[in-house]
């Protein structure tokens, strides 16, 4: 009785429930995207290929890796890689 009794309290907020639980898939996607392994590895490629062709020299390659690395780290503490 009193599952069936908070169902109907909180009938009203299930339209809110509902955007808060989208929007968490949303943040799970975009930071899937921005530290998830596979994105990292295609930045770290296209680094490798920008320095090879000298695009950027070896002092920015450093750096730009360095950022991408931590972004790995992220996704690690995130629970996305394994």
């Amino acid at each position: 009785m009193v599952g069936l009794l908070s169902h109907l309290l909180l009938l009203p907020l299930a339209p809110a429930r509902f955007a808060l639980w989208t929007i968490d898939r949303v943040v799970d996607a975009a930071a899937e995207q921005h530290c998830g392994p596979a994105a990292v590895r295609r930045e770290l490629a296209e680094l490798s290929r920008q320095l090879d062709q000298g695009l950027i020299d070896a002092e920015e390659f450093d750096r730009r890796e360095d950022e991408l690395l931590d972004r790995l780290d992220e996704g690690r503490k995130r629970g996305l890689i394994a």
